[in-house]
């Protein structure tokens, strides 16, 4: 199934629920993600449900009081369930069948305005959770731009490793230690070194943020079957926002031979709310060009569709917030903004390689993008690219310097789509505050 634009999509359907027909909302009911929540101070177990303007609609009360309607009741079951595995498991059309039913009862002028509307929480009163459970995640490098200025750091003359345009790059990471948007984050602790000095053990002094996008596998495959490319994107269920925490020193010191460990697996923040592949569609982009003179990817990872429409337009924006910045109330700062269609490995190239050794990948499964960055300064999607590996401060309005970051700095990532014709979604927050280690 290849998702197109239809009626859920039309800019000019409004919802009965006011706050999602506000042009700034990431919300509208074009959108319709899907998040896991509960009322906040309840004892109550998590439950499914899609954010519209600054409401979350209880699908499981939904599903319960036979609301939804024009679905089946596999999907209905699963909307009962305290994580979207389930509903990822069934496949692209059921998500889409869902979709339209939701559209539907959102509608301005629905005839179950009344008896949804009962099951609506503010956003505001949730406790949000990771929408999923994560079996395994995966954490991709298909940013050449990030690729080649983190690389020219440490190789100034030849920044590219021999691989890098051939096959898409990545680590397997730490599932457990994937965190909901507004979870602190603890500095870590690892083996640092400094010079030709003996390693000592130490908080990180080099703790950075990454701007990545995230996928959601839906329908997985059979271990020792393969993803064909041109069938990749059918994988998906939707996408998030992830920030990928790296301390910088412990990295540096222990990633050979076997790539990142300690300096990554601390902490991984996700966005709460899952925006679908469907609800996308609009904002499909053709994989940017490549020189003439790169190679060309091997079949299995070629596929004329996905050049033509296998990438995304979302503007990506890094914010911070210092804790001298929220005493004073000052607005936070942009760090960076970057379009994720600059990447240099698109979903389906990634998910294709996944699975082209007999990798069996499952539902709920969440691969990410790696650092996302563009080609000019104010697009680079970490501090390690901005500080030029810590060696240039970046002066904030309010006089404070950063190289990396400092104990109480909050970093929030934001994602948008717009394109002529259609309205803009967005992805919600992903934020995260650093608090002091506790070593």
């Amino acid at each position: 199934m290849t998702f197109s634009v239809n009626e859920t999509h039309d800019p000019n359907v409004r919802s009965w629920v006011e706050s999602a027909n506000d042009a700034d909302t990431d919300f509208p009911i074009q959108n319709l993600p899907f998040g896991v929540f509960r009322r906040s101070g309840s004892n109550e177990p998590p439950r499914i449900g899609v954010a519209i303007g600054d409401q979350i609609l209880d699908l499981a009360a939904c599903s319960t009081n036979g609301l939804l309607t024009g679905i089946s009741e596999a999907v209905a079951r699963t909307c009962r369930e305290p994580a979207l595995n389930g509903l990822m498991a069934l496949g692209p059309s059921a998500a889409s069948d869902l979709r339209r039913a939701l559209h539907s009862m959102l509608t301005e002028g629905s005839a179950q305005r009344a008896a949804a509307a009962k099951n609506l929480t503010p956003i505001a009163n949730a406790e949000l959770f990771v929408p999923a459970h994560i079996g395994g995640y995966t954490d991709f490098y298909a940013s050449i731009h990030h690729a080649t200025n983190v690389g020219r750091l440490f190789r100034p003359e030849n920044p590219l490793l021999p691989n890098y345009k051939h096959v898409p790059i990545a680590y397997h990471g730490r599932a457990s230690s994937i965190v909901v948007s507004g979870t602190p984050v603890v500095r870590p602790g690892g083996q640092q070194r400094s010079g030709e000095n003996p390693p000592a053990y130490a908080p990180s002094r080099r703790l950075d943020y990454e701007l990545e996008a995230g996928l959601y596998i839906g329908t997985g495959n059979a271990l020792g079957s393969r993803i064909p490319i041109a069938e990749a994107n059918q994988h998906i269920f939707g996408f998030c926002l992830v920030n990928d925490w790296s301390a910088r020193d412990i990295q540096a010191w222990e990633y050979q031979p076997l790539g990142p460990f300690l300096g990554k697996n601390f902490a991984t923040t996700v966005s709460p709310w899952v925006v679908t592949a469907e609800a996308l569609a609009p904002f499909r982009a053709s994989a940017c060009p490549r020189p003439k003179e790169d190679p060309k990817p091997l079949p299995y990872l070629e596929a004329e569709t996905d050049q033509q429409h296998g990438a995304l337009s979302i503007e990506l924006e890094v914010l911070i917030a210092t804790a001298k910045m929220r005493e004073q109330r000052s607005a936070r700062c942009r760090l960076s903004r970057v379009n994720f269609n600059t990447m240099y490995w698109t979903p389906a190239q990634m998910i294709a390689h996944h699975a082209s050794n007999g990798c069996n990948l499952e539902p709920g499964d969440l691969l990410a993008s790696g650092t996302v960055s563009g080609p000019t300064p104010d697009s680079l999607g970490s501090l390690l690219e901005i500080s030029k590996g810590g060696r240039e401060a970046v002066t904030l309005p309010n006089g404070e310097m950063r190289t990396f970051l400092e104990d109480g700095d909050e970093i929030i990532l934001c994602g948008r789509c717009s394109a002529p014709g259609y309205r803009s979604i967005g992805f919600g927050e992903c934020r995260g505050v650093i608090i002091p280690a506790r070593i």
